[in-house]
């Protein structure tokens, strides 16, 4: 069993519908008043508990916990898809946006990631590796909730996964400080963008299956911007050209 303790992520879980509960209550501000009464009309269960123990099982609290069971953190049935099935789904539909995560390993990079793409609108998340539900609670309080909402699919193979993307129309861009300025590239239409790991970047295999690279023209004196930063900038960018 693991809890969320963070407002937003606690509200977005009770609004998604997935499998949660109970909500600890030790003590009740205004905010987490409200969040009570959304999980009273949701049906999800109250326990009244003493503020030691609260912070005994979730030292973040602010004054209330939802618990939810590792495995349902773990597959969150509202938000994972297969990336078959979203394929099918598009129709003629136009305009898609996917995002491919190569290796990101940071929990925390990995919710304010999904917390972008909720923000600015990705159709999906691509990544190999299923997130670990010991890093649920993080993932879900970095993201202010959005892993509750963002499609999410799991491949054991990326470049087969691009390829696949590819088949259905996609253009497929790297993240890479080289890369042209992504304020001059067209990215209307199906485009899909793959950030790659903390300090390694995109790994070879992946990197010479992609179209082109787009980059984040910078003046500072650091290397790089952090990801889950670039991917906000990236998003920022591909929704302003298609907003045109």
């Amino acid at each position: 069993m693991i809890y969320l303790t963070g407002f937003h992520a606690i509200e977005e879980r009770i609004k998604s519908g997935s499998p949660c509960g109970p909500l600890l209550v030790a003590k009740a501000g205004p905010r987490a008043k409200e969040i009570t009464t959304l999980a009273v009309n949701n049906k999800i269960r109250l326990e009244r508990t003493g503020v030691f123990e609260l912070d005994r099982i979730a030292p973040d609290n602010r004054g209330i916990a939802l618990a939810v069971s590792d495995r349902s953190a773990e597959q969150d049935n509202k938000a994972d898809v297969s990336l078959e099935s979203f394929i099918d789904g598009l129709g003629e539909k136009k305009n898609a946006l996917v995002i491919i995560l190569d290796e990101i390993t940071d929990p925390h990079n990995y919710g304010a990631i999904l917390r972008c793409c909720d923000q600015f609108g990705a159709d999906l998340v691509v990544s190999r590796n299923r997130r670990n539900a010991k890093h649920a609670a993080i993932i879900s309080q970095t993201s202010a909730g959005a892993v509750s909402w963002v499609p999410q699919a799991e491949t054991p193979n990326l470049v087969r996964a691009m390829e696949d993307l590819k088949e259905a129309g996609f253009w497929i861009y790297g993240a890479d400080m080289e890369g042209d300025p992504v304020y001059k590239k067209d990215l209307s239409g199906r485009t899909a963008i793959i950030l790659g790991g903390e300090g390694s970047g995109i790994s070879r295999l992946i990197y010479e299956k992609c179209d082109g690279f787009v980059g984040i023209p910078s003046c500072g004196r650091i290397d790089s911007l952090n990801v889950s930063v670039a991917a906000g900038v990236l998003l920022y960018e591909i929704q302003r050209q298609r907003a045109k």
